[in-house]
């Protein structure tokens, strides 16, 4: 079978060069910062969820995959459900307090609490 690459090279539909050779952009392993040098944000959150309340979690900056942890620890000391993708955590419900405190008790010291 041919080793069909053409779901690699989005936006590039024919080239006349015939030394043209598509470079794929292979996207660096971003690295995860200190728990400490962390800045990230606890917000209350109902829009666009059904007037439902969740605590948000933003400016996480690292890997996918210690996102998921981060976000799985967190939904298991507040014991509900939620979400971890594109560098946000959403835990259902309003588990704000409980939140800032899970965190600062991880090493995650410039935490702030935002809004209501």
């Amino acid at each position: 079978m041919k080793n069909n690459d053409w779901k690699e090279r989005l936006n590039v539909v024919y080239s006349t060069n015939p030394d043209f050779s598509y470079e794929m952009d292979d996207d660096e392993e971003q690295v995860t910062l200190d728990p400490a040098k962390q800045n990230l944000r606890v917000q209350l959150d109902r829009k666009n969820r059904g007037g439902k309340v969740v605590t948000l979690i933003t400016g996480f900056v690292g890997t996918e995959n210690d996102l998921k942890e981060l976000g799985k620890l967190l939904k298991t000391k507040c014991g509900v459900g939620g979400a971890a993708k594109a560098g946000e955590i959403i835990i259902q419900g309003d588990f704000k307090q409980k939140v800032l405190e899970l965190l600062k008790k991880e090493g995650y010291t410039q935490t702030k609490g935002v809004g209501g």
